[in-house]
């Protein structure tokens, strides 16, 4: 807001030179009376404002979008790029030189011939990047040649993956690349759900801000805070529809944990990157047959059940268990399955098992008369 503000103050000050620039000009050109210079002035200040503005909003889109570049160029591609610009610049001018003695045409070739030059050096050099930073010593042993250059996408958070949290963590565990794009909107949204008159929904919002800016702060976690000032963007009502507009225009992949969003940029063509996915991806395997330990907490909605929890939340259902809340208990697992909530494992019980096995087989020997 205090940036806004000078902002707006600088702009302000550089129409009001403009203005009186013009009016003083106006005033030496023409023979104009003073309500004439007051409403040139007041014309150029109202001119000369739009005009800064649109400068302004101009000058940083052209920031963002270089910015954006540079996130999604390899660092490879970049000193590729510079030094192919430099030999073309380099070539361009021995080359050029003996063109310049001719007279009337030598003038026009020169600088045809610098151009192209200039563009061929800047084009091998972005596209032949890597073998050119393979050519320094040492680096062709630290770099695969077979490998591709790799490209970051930039990715835009949506509001949902923030008030998650999980992120944080994601972010920490390496996992997550690139730079993470928060757009303000995205901070408008998040603050209008903290100044909600609902108790969960105000909770949200401020924990959502409080991550936020804990996540600003980290040094492992790269944020970039952007500013969108496109209209064809801003024109957009709902939050939603604003995020698959600004991925399109950056390219970027979106990370959300809204299901509606995450069908309709799939449908838009946008790489998305969902939280409860990775989480369902990353937890245990586990086959019919395999024995594992569980603490059964509560009763299952089958009579007999009990119900316990591993460490990433699956629900474990436990056979003839309803009586051992509490308790830790050895099982073998008998069928998974996949549902909506997520993944449940039905097990039964080993000891019980086994000692009920145990029992059937003496059941089946004859009792000995050591008397006769």
């Amino acid at each position: 807001m205090q940036n806004h503000l000078k902002l707006s103050k600088t702009i302000i000050g550089l129409a009001i030179i403009c203005a009186a620039w013009i009016t003083y000009v106006s005033h030496l050109f023409f023979t104009a009376q003073k309500p004439q210079l007051v409403m040139i002035a007041l014309i150029s200040l109202v001119i000369s404002y739009t005009a800064m503005g649109w400068v302004n909003n101009l000058f940083k889109r052209i920031i963002a979008g270089f910015n954006s570049y540079l996130d999604s160029v390899s660092m490879e591609v970049i000193v590729g790029s510079s030094t192919g610009l430099m030999f073309g610049i380099l070539t361009g001018v021995l080359g050029s030189y003996p063109l310049s003695m001719l007279k009337g045409v030598g003038v026009y070739l020169t600088l045809l011939v610098f151009a192209i030059c200039v563009f061929l050096g800047w084009k091998v050099g972005s596209r032949r990047g890597g073998e050119i930073v393979r050519l320094i010593p040492g680096m062709s042993k630290r770099l695969d040649v077979r490998s591709p250059i790799n490209r970051l996408a930039p990715k835009v958070v949506d509001t949902s993956a923030i008030i998650d949290g999980r992120i944080y963590d994601v972010c920490l565990s390496n996992f997550l690349e690139g730079c993470l794009i928060i757009p303000t909107f995205v901070i408008e949204e998040l603050q209008h759900i903290a100044d909600s008159s609902d108790n969960i929904r105000r909770n949200k919002g401020r924990r959502g801000l409080e991550l936020l800016s804990k996540m600003q702060k980290h040094s492992q976690i790269k944020i970039d805070i952007m500013d969108v000032t496109d209209a064809a963007i801003l024109e957009e009502r709902e939050v939603d529809a604003k995020l698959i507009r600004l991925c399109k225009q950056l390219k970027a992949s979106i990370i959300t944990n809204d299901y509606n969003l995450n069908k309709v940029a799939e449908l838009q063509g946008i790489t998305v990157l969902n939280i409860n996915e990775l989480t369902n991806a990353v937890k245990m395997i586990v086959y019919p047959g395999e024995n594992m330990h569980v603490t059964v907490i509560k009763e299952g909605k089958e009579n007999g059940q009990g119900v316990g929890y591993l460490e990433d939340g699956t629900m474990v259902v436990v056979e003839d268990a309803h009586h051992q809340i509490g308790k830790d208990l050895e099982v073998m697992v008998t069928s998974v399955f996949q549902t909506a909530a997520g993944r449940m494992i039905f097990t039964r019980k080993i000891k019980e098992d086994s000692q009920y096995s145990h029992e059937h087989s003496l059941q089946g020997v004859p009792e000995v008369n050591m008397y006769g």
